[in-house]
Protein backbone atom coordinates (compact mmCIF):
# COMPACT_ATOMS: atom_id res chain seq x y z
CA UNK A 1 0.00 0.00 0.00
CA UNK A 2 2.92 2.36 0.56
CA UNK A 3 4.11 1.75 -3.02
CA UNK A 4 0.64 2.04 -4.58
CA UNK A 5 0.51 5.90 -4.66
CA UNK A 6 3.73 6.02 -6.70
CA UNK A 7 2.46 3.30 -9.03
CA UNK A 8 -0.72 5.35 -9.58
CA UNK A 9 1.32 8.46 -10.37
CA UNK A 10 3.48 6.52 -12.82
CA UNK A 11 0.46 4.86 -14.47
CA UNK A 12 -1.38 8.19 -14.72
CA UNK A 13 1.63 9.90 -16.23
CA UNK A 14 2.16 7.14 -18.83
CA UNK A 15 -1.56 7.26 -19.68
CA UNK A 16 -1.50 11.03 -20.02
CA UNK A 17 1.65 11.16 -22.16
CA UNK A 18 0.73 8.22 -24.41
CA UNK A 19 -2.80 9.34 -25.25
CA UNK A 20 -4.39 12.39 -26.84
CA UNK A 21 -4.76 15.51 -24.66
CA UNK A 22 -8.49 14.96 -24.10
CA UNK A 23 -7.77 11.68 -22.24
CA UNK A 24 -6.21 12.59 -18.90
CA UNK A 25 -4.82 10.69 -15.92
CA UNK A 26 -6.06 13.27 -13.40
CA UNK A 27 -8.18 10.69 -11.57
CA UNK A 28 -5.10 8.57 -10.87
CA UNK A 29 -3.15 11.66 -9.83
CA UNK A 30 -5.86 12.64 -7.33
CA UNK A 31 -6.13 9.10 -5.94
CA UNK A 32 -2.40 8.87 -5.12
CA UNK A 33 -2.26 11.30 -2.13
CA UNK A 34 -5.56 10.01 -0.69
CA UNK A 35 -4.22 6.46 -0.68
CA UNK A 36 -0.95 7.68 0.82
CA UNK A 37 -2.76 9.41 3.73
CA UNK A 38 -3.46 6.31 5.87
CA UNK A 39 -0.31 4.39 4.95
CA UNK A 40 2.64 6.65 4.17
CA UNK A 41 2.90 9.12 7.04
CA UNK A 42 2.82 12.91 6.81
CA UNK A 43 5.97 13.22 4.73
CA UNK A 44 4.92 10.47 2.32
CA UNK A 45 1.47 12.04 1.91
CA UNK A 46 2.99 15.45 1.20
CA UNK A 47 5.38 13.96 -1.35
CA UNK A 48 2.54 12.09 -3.06
CA UNK A 49 0.49 15.32 -3.22
CA UNK A 50 3.43 17.25 -4.63
CA UNK A 51 4.07 14.46 -7.12
CA UNK A 52 0.44 14.55 -8.25
CA UNK A 53 0.56 18.32 -8.88
CA UNK A 54 3.89 17.96 -10.68
CA UNK A 55 2.48 15.16 -12.85
CA UNK A 56 -0.39 17.41 -13.98
CA UNK A 57 2.05 20.20 -14.85
CA UNK A 58 4.32 17.77 -16.75
CA UNK A 59 1.39 16.41 -18.76
CA UNK A 60 0.12 19.88 -19.62
CA UNK A 61 3.61 21.03 -20.67
CA UNK A 62 4.12 17.86 -22.75
CA UNK A 63 0.87 18.37 -24.68
CA UNK A 64 1.48 22.14 -24.80
CA UNK A 65 -1.95 22.77 -23.33
CA UNK A 66 -2.68 26.46 -22.87
CA UNK A 67 -3.65 27.73 -19.42
CA UNK A 68 -7.35 27.60 -20.14
CA UNK A 69 -10.12 27.29 -17.58
CA UNK A 70 -10.27 23.51 -17.99
CA UNK A 71 -6.50 23.05 -17.45
CA UNK A 72 -6.48 25.34 -14.41
CA UNK A 73 -9.52 23.54 -13.01
CA UNK A 74 -7.80 20.17 -13.36
CA UNK A 75 -4.67 21.44 -11.63
CA UNK A 76 -6.71 23.07 -8.86
CA UNK A 77 -8.68 19.84 -8.30
CA UNK A 78 -5.55 17.73 -7.86
CA UNK A 79 -4.00 20.39 -5.58
CA UNK A 80 -7.17 20.48 -3.44
CA UNK A 81 -7.21 16.71 -3.10
CA UNK A 82 -3.54 16.78 -2.07
CA UNK A 83 -4.30 19.31 0.69
CA UNK A 84 -7.32 17.28 1.85
CA UNK A 85 -5.10 14.19 1.96
CA UNK A 86 -2.82 15.96 4.47
CA UNK A 87 -5.83 16.83 6.66
CA UNK A 88 -7.07 13.26 6.35
CA UNK A 89 -3.70 11.94 7.45
CA UNK A 90 -3.76 14.23 10.49
CA UNK A 91 -7.24 13.06 11.49
CA UNK A 92 -6.30 9.42 11.03
CA UNK A 93 -3.15 9.87 13.10
CA UNK A 94 -5.12 11.41 15.96
CA UNK A 95 -7.72 8.65 15.75
CA UNK A 96 -4.97 6.05 15.84
CA UNK A 97 -3.48 7.66 18.93
CA UNK A 98 -6.88 7.63 20.65
CA UNK A 99 -7.42 4.00 19.66
CA UNK A 100 -4.00 3.03 20.99
CA UNK A 101 -4.81 4.81 24.25
CA UNK A 102 -8.16 3.02 24.46
CA UNK A 103 -6.45 -0.33 23.90
CA UNK A 104 -3.98 0.37 26.69
CA UNK A 105 -6.88 1.26 28.99
CA UNK A 106 -8.75 -1.91 27.97
CA UNK A 107 -5.69 -4.09 28.59
CA UNK A 108 -5.16 -2.46 31.98
CA UNK A 109 -8.82 -3.00 32.90
CA UNK A 110 -8.60 -6.64 31.88
CA UNK A 111 -5.51 -7.20 34.00
CA UNK A 112 -7.24 -5.51 36.94
CA UNK A 113 -10.62 -7.26 36.62
CA UNK A 114 -9.54 -10.56 35.10
CA UNK A 115 -5.85 -11.13 35.81
CA UNK A 116 -4.15 -14.16 34.31
CA UNK A 117 -3.50 -16.71 37.07
CA UNK A 118 0.03 -17.81 37.92
CA UNK A 119 1.35 -20.96 36.26
CA UNK A 120 1.46 -22.76 39.63
CA UNK A 121 -0.95 -22.20 42.51
CA UNK A 122 -1.02 -24.38 45.61
CA UNK A 123 1.03 -27.10 43.93
CA UNK A 124 -1.31 -27.27 40.91
CA UNK A 125 -0.50 -26.38 37.30
CA UNK A 126 -2.80 -23.64 35.99
CA UNK A 127 -3.43 -22.27 32.49
CA UNK A 128 -6.08 -19.78 31.38
CA UNK A 129 -7.18 -18.23 28.09
CA UNK A 130 -9.71 -15.55 27.20
CA UNK A 131 -10.61 -15.58 23.50
CA UNK A 132 -12.76 -12.61 22.48
CA UNK A 133 -15.13 -13.12 19.55
CA UNK A 134 -14.78 -9.48 18.43
CA UNK A 135 -11.43 -8.35 17.09
CA UNK A 136 -9.54 -5.97 19.41
CA UNK A 137 -11.97 -6.70 22.26
CA UNK A 138 -10.32 -7.65 25.53
CA UNK A 139 -12.99 -8.48 28.09
CA UNK A 140 -16.69 -9.26 28.15
CA UNK A 141 -19.02 -11.30 30.32
CA UNK A 142 -16.88 -14.43 30.78
CA UNK A 143 -14.81 -14.75 33.93
CA UNK A 144 -12.37 -16.95 35.82
CA UNK A 145 -10.34 -16.67 39.00
CA UNK A 146 -8.05 -19.01 40.95
CA UNK A 147 -7.01 -18.45 44.56
CA UNK A 148 -4.91 -20.32 47.10
CA UNK A 149 -6.83 -20.24 50.40
CA UNK A 150 -6.58 -21.83 53.86
CA UNK A 151 -9.07 -24.43 52.61
CA UNK A 152 -7.16 -25.37 49.47
CA UNK A 153 -7.12 -23.98 45.94
CA UNK A 154 -10.48 -22.51 45.06
CA UNK A 155 -11.60 -21.29 41.67
CA UNK A 156 -14.60 -19.97 39.80
CA UNK A 157 -15.47 -19.95 36.10
CA UNK A 158 -18.61 -18.16 34.97
CA UNK A 159 -20.53 -16.37 32.25
CA UNK A 160 -22.56 -13.22 32.87
CA UNK A 161 -25.70 -12.73 30.80
CA UNK A 162 -25.36 -9.87 28.36
CA UNK A 163 -22.54 -7.88 26.82
CA UNK A 164 -20.87 -4.52 27.13
CA UNK A 165 -19.96 -2.45 30.14
CA UNK A 166 -22.79 -3.79 32.32
CA UNK A 167 -21.51 -7.33 31.85
CA UNK A 168 -18.01 -6.17 32.75
CA UNK A 169 -19.40 -4.55 35.91
CA UNK A 170 -21.08 -7.83 36.87
CA UNK A 171 -17.80 -9.68 36.23
CA UNK A 172 -16.03 -7.30 38.62
CA UNK A 173 -18.73 -7.92 41.25
CA UNK A 174 -18.46 -11.71 40.97
CA UNK A 175 -14.66 -11.75 40.98
CA UNK A 176 -14.48 -9.35 43.93
CA UNK A 177 -17.04 -11.32 45.95
CA UNK A 178 -15.31 -14.60 45.15
CA UNK A 179 -11.86 -13.44 46.23
CA UNK A 180 -13.21 -12.24 49.57
CA UNK A 181 -15.48 -15.23 50.21
CA UNK A 182 -12.87 -17.79 49.17
CA UNK A 183 -10.61 -16.63 51.98
CA UNK A 184 -13.31 -16.36 54.64
CA UNK A 185 -15.93 -19.05 54.08
CA UNK A 186 -15.22 -22.56 55.36
CA UNK A 187 -17.32 -24.36 52.73
CA UNK A 188 -17.73 -24.06 48.97
CA UNK A 189 -21.50 -23.87 49.45
CA UNK A 190 -21.04 -20.75 51.58
CA UNK A 191 -18.87 -19.19 48.86
CA UNK A 192 -21.69 -19.74 46.35
CA UNK A 193 -24.09 -18.10 48.79
CA UNK A 194 -21.88 -15.03 49.03
CA UNK A 195 -21.79 -14.72 45.24
CA UNK A 196 -25.58 -15.01 45.13
CA UNK A 197 -25.99 -12.17 47.63
CA UNK A 198 -23.42 -9.99 45.85
CA UNK A 199 -25.29 -10.34 42.55
CA UNK A 200 -28.60 -9.64 44.29
CA UNK A 201 -27.20 -6.35 45.60
CA UNK A 202 -25.88 -5.51 42.14
CA UNK A 203 -29.25 -6.31 40.57
CA UNK A 204 -31.10 -4.15 43.10
CA UNK A 205 -29.21 -1.03 42.04
CA UNK A 206 -29.87 -1.62 38.34
CA UNK A 207 -33.00 -0.64 36.48
CA UNK A 208 -34.81 -2.06 33.49
CA UNK A 209 -34.26 -5.47 31.94
CA UNK A 210 -30.98 -6.25 33.74
CA UNK A 211 -32.64 -5.84 37.13
CA UNK A 212 -35.17 -8.52 36.19
CA UNK A 213 -33.25 -10.95 34.00
CA UNK A 214 -29.65 -10.60 35.10
CA UNK A 215 -27.97 -13.88 35.99
CA UNK A 216 -24.60 -15.59 35.91
CA UNK A 217 -23.86 -19.23 35.23
CA UNK A 218 -20.91 -20.40 37.30
CA UNK A 219 -19.05 -23.43 38.55
CA UNK A 220 -17.01 -23.25 41.74
CA UNK A 221 -14.29 -25.74 42.60
CA UNK A 222 -12.13 -26.56 45.59
CA UNK A 223 -9.03 -28.75 45.60
CA UNK A 224 -8.14 -29.50 49.25
CA UNK A 225 -4.50 -29.77 50.20
CA UNK A 226 -3.17 -33.31 50.34
CA UNK A 227 -6.32 -34.84 48.85
CA UNK A 228 -6.58 -36.27 45.33
CA UNK A 229 -10.13 -34.94 44.97
CA UNK A 230 -11.99 -31.87 43.76
CA UNK A 231 -15.27 -30.50 45.11
CA UNK A 232 -17.67 -28.75 42.72
CA UNK A 233 -20.75 -26.55 43.01
CA UNK A 234 -22.33 -26.05 39.60
CA UNK A 235 -24.86 -23.26 39.12
CA UNK A 236 -26.20 -23.82 35.63
CA UNK A 237 -22.80 -23.82 33.93
CA UNK A 238 -21.40 -26.29 31.33
CA UNK A 239 -19.99 -29.26 33.21
CA UNK A 240 -16.19 -29.41 33.62
CA UNK A 241 -14.22 -32.18 31.95
CA UNK A 242 -11.66 -34.41 33.67
CA UNK A 243 -8.86 -35.49 31.31
CA UNK A 244 -6.88 -38.41 32.71
CA UNK A 245 -3.27 -39.21 31.93
CA UNK A 246 -4.21 -42.19 29.73
CA UNK A 247 -6.53 -40.16 27.45
CA UNK A 248 -9.81 -41.18 29.08
CA UNK A 249 -12.19 -38.30 29.68
CA UNK A 250 -15.09 -37.83 32.12
CA UNK A 251 -17.76 -35.11 32.17
CA UNK A 252 -18.41 -34.06 35.77
CA UNK A 253 -22.18 -33.76 35.52
CA UNK A 254 -23.90 -32.54 38.70
CA UNK A 255 -26.37 -34.96 40.26
CA UNK A 256 -28.86 -32.16 40.99
CA UNK A 257 -29.04 -29.38 38.38
CA UNK A 258 -29.20 -25.90 39.92
CA UNK A 259 -30.25 -22.46 38.74
CA UNK A 260 -27.62 -19.88 37.79
CA UNK A 261 -26.56 -17.25 40.28
CA UNK A 262 -28.88 -14.25 40.48
CA UNK A 263 -32.13 -16.20 39.98
CA UNK A 264 -33.07 -16.76 43.62
CA UNK A 265 -36.50 -15.19 43.05
CA UNK A 266 -37.48 -18.27 41.03
CA UNK A 267 -36.70 -20.65 43.89
CA UNK A 268 -34.12 -21.39 46.53
CA UNK A 269 -32.44 -24.76 46.90
CA UNK A 270 -29.45 -25.42 49.14
CA UNK A 271 -26.15 -25.84 47.33
CA UNK A 272 -24.58 -29.28 47.69
CA UNK A 273 -20.96 -29.68 46.66
CA UNK A 274 -20.04 -32.96 45.01
CA UNK A 275 -16.64 -34.58 45.33
CA UNK A 276 -14.84 -36.23 42.41
CA UNK A 277 -11.46 -38.00 42.15
CA UNK A 278 -8.63 -35.80 40.89
CA UNK A 279 -5.64 -38.19 40.53
CA UNK A 280 -2.07 -37.28 39.70
CA UNK A 281 -1.49 -36.62 36.02
CA UNK A 282 -5.10 -35.55 35.40
CA UNK A 283 -6.21 -32.16 34.07
CA UNK A 284 -9.49 -30.48 34.98
CA UNK A 285 -10.93 -28.32 32.21
CA UNK A 286 -13.45 -25.51 32.77
CA UNK A 287 -14.97 -23.51 29.92
CA UNK A 288 -17.81 -21.17 29.04
CA UNK A 289 -20.51 -21.74 26.44
CA UNK A 290 -18.51 -19.83 23.85
CA UNK A 291 -16.67 -23.13 23.39
CA UNK A 292 -19.61 -25.54 23.32
CA UNK A 293 -21.74 -23.21 21.16
CA UNK A 294 -19.08 -22.48 18.55
CA UNK A 295 -20.60 -23.37 15.17
CA UNK A 296 -18.82 -24.98 12.27
CA UNK A 297 -18.45 -23.52 8.80
CA UNK A 298 -18.52 -26.82 6.91
CA UNK A 299 -20.90 -28.51 7.48
CA UNK A 300 -22.62 -25.30 8.58
CA UNK A 301 -24.09 -24.80 12.04
CA UNK A 302 -22.68 -27.83 13.90
CA UNK A 303 -21.90 -27.10 17.56
CA UNK A 304 -18.41 -27.79 18.86
CA UNK A 305 -18.38 -30.79 21.24
CA UNK A 306 -15.34 -30.59 23.53
CA UNK A 307 -16.05 -34.05 24.96
CA UNK A 308 -15.83 -35.75 21.57
CA UNK A 309 -12.92 -33.59 20.40
CA UNK A 310 -10.75 -34.26 23.46
CA UNK A 311 -11.62 -37.87 24.22
CA UNK A 312 -8.73 -40.25 23.67
CA UNK A 313 -6.11 -37.52 23.31
CA UNK A 314 -3.09 -37.01 25.57
CA UNK A 315 -1.71 -33.53 26.23
CA UNK A 316 1.44 -32.14 27.78
CA UNK A 317 -0.20 -30.38 30.71
CA UNK A 318 -2.86 -27.65 30.99
CA UNK A 319 -1.18 -25.31 28.48
CA UNK A 320 -1.20 -28.07 25.88
CA UNK A 321 -4.91 -28.70 26.44
CA UNK A 322 -5.86 -25.04 25.98
CA UNK A 323 -3.64 -24.49 22.95
CA UNK A 324 -5.10 -27.58 21.27
CA UNK A 325 -8.63 -26.37 22.05
CA UNK A 326 -8.06 -22.86 20.71
CA UNK A 327 -6.51 -24.17 17.49
CA UNK A 328 -9.27 -26.76 17.03
CA UNK A 329 -12.05 -24.22 17.58
CA UNK A 330 -10.51 -21.89 15.00
CA UNK A 331 -10.47 -24.70 12.47
CA UNK A 332 -14.04 -25.67 13.41
CA UNK A 333 -15.41 -22.14 13.03
CA UNK A 334 -13.16 -21.01 10.20
CA UNK A 335 -11.67 -18.40 12.52
CA UNK A 336 -14.98 -16.60 13.18
CA UNK A 337 -16.32 -17.32 16.67
CA UNK A 338 -19.67 -15.71 17.58
CA UNK A 339 -19.17 -15.52 21.35
CA UNK A 340 -16.38 -14.93 23.83
CA UNK A 341 -14.69 -18.01 25.24
CA UNK A 342 -13.02 -18.39 28.64
CA UNK A 343 -10.91 -21.48 29.29
CA UNK A 344 -9.28 -22.62 32.52
CA UNK A 345 -7.28 -25.83 32.94
CA UNK A 346 -5.93 -27.11 36.26
CA UNK A 347 -3.53 -30.05 36.34
CA UNK A 348 -2.30 -32.17 39.22
CA UNK A 349 1.39 -32.97 38.63
CA UNK A 350 2.59 -36.55 38.86
CA UNK A 351 2.21 -39.91 37.16
CA UNK A 352 -1.37 -40.84 36.31
CA UNK A 353 -3.10 -43.72 38.05
CA UNK A 354 -5.93 -44.88 35.76
CA UNK A 355 -7.14 -47.53 38.21
CA UNK A 356 -8.36 -44.80 40.57
CA UNK A 357 -10.56 -43.20 37.91
CA UNK A 358 -14.29 -43.07 38.59
CA UNK A 359 -17.07 -41.45 36.59
CA UNK A 360 -19.42 -41.08 39.59
CA UNK A 361 -18.91 -38.53 42.34
CA UNK A 362 -17.39 -39.64 45.60
CA UNK A 363 -19.86 -39.68 48.48
CA UNK A 364 -18.61 -37.22 51.14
Amino acid sequence: MRVLPWLLLAAGLVLDLATPPDLTGAALFAAAPMIAAPFCGRRGTALAGAGAVAAVLIAERYHDIPSTGEAVSELFTVFTVAVLALFTHRILRRSGERLASARVIAETAQRAVLPTPADRIGGLQVAARYEAAQADAFIGGDLFAVQDTPYGVRLVVGDVRGKGLEAVEAVAVVIGAFREAAEQETTLEAVAGRLERALAREGARRSGLDAVEGFTTAVLAEVPRGAATVRLVNRGHPEPLMLYADGVLDALVPADPALPLGMAELGVWPDRAQTYPFPAGATLLFYTDGLSEARSVEPPGVFYDPYERLRGRIFAGPDGVLQALVDDVRRHTGGGASDDMALLAVGRPGVGQPERRRTMPVVP
